[in-house]
């Protein structure tokens, strides 16, 4: 399989993540560096990937999380700061990584897991993978912002839209919002709000590629 693929395999992180582990220089095949992502694999190769000897790993784990405030969704931090890994059971033999990035700020649904061709397909825009949000203003959201909201936007990097968009029920003041969307440009459901001049207070994926919440524990 190509190199990218069989990082991926060995649960070092997705097939396109995996590509920058190897273009940085970070990988070796028989002791030499390999930069080449589609390198075709050989039987006896000896690979290893940020000084780690990288094997297929047999056991698929899927872990589904319901990440809290102030975790970073990376597999590790440079300053040292909590993130989601620092969460899940430590004793886990396999190498597993998050798919579905949410920022700092941001809570709810996130899958961790080894299947790099689970986290390709989730992460590629083609499969147009649903994800679902309730967003907390600053004050009520505008019938006219609501209808721009739902007829599209334009923001610096493009064009947005949504599937669906509503008020929540339970907030009859109209400052909580829920909608539905399946671009994942960075940040942005937080900008499609911050353009129109509100203050996201609190932003909750609760649906995410048909996983919900339902029986999560963790908050």
């Amino acid at each position: 399989m190509p190199l990218n693929k069989y990082l991926a395999h060995c649960g070092v992180a997705s097939r396109r993540k995996a590509v920058d582990y190897i273009t940085e220089g970070k990988v070796t095949v028989n002791g030499e560096l390999k930069k080449e992502p589609y390198y075709r694999v050989q039987p006896n190769d000896n690979i290893i990937c940020d000084g780690k000897d990288m094997k297929v790993q047999e056991r698929q784990v899927y872990i589904l999380l319901n990440k809290p405030k102030d975790v970073i969704t990376t597999t590790e931090d440079e300053h040292g700061r909590a993130t989601v890994l620092d969460i899940v059971d430590p004793h886990f033999p396999e190498r597993v990584y998050p798919v579905g990035r949410l920022d700092r700020d941001t809570t709810g649904l996130l899958l961790i897991t080894n299947d790099g061709d689970l986290a390709q397909k989730l992460a590629h825009p083609s499969h147009q993978i649903k994800k679902q949000y309730r967003i907390g203003l600053d004050r009520p959201l505008s019938q006219s912002d609501f209808e721009r909201i739902e007829n599209g936007m334009n923001l610096e990097d493009g064009e947005v839209t949504v599937s669906w968009v509503r008020f929540s029920e339970d907030h009859p003041e109209r400052d909580v919002v829920e909608l539905e969307i399946v671009i994942g440009r960075n940040r942005i459901v937080r900008r499609m709000f911050e353009s129109l001049g509100y203050r996201v207070r609190k932003l909750d994926r609760f649906y995410y590629a048909g996983l919900t919440k339902r029986c999560l524990l963790y908050t």
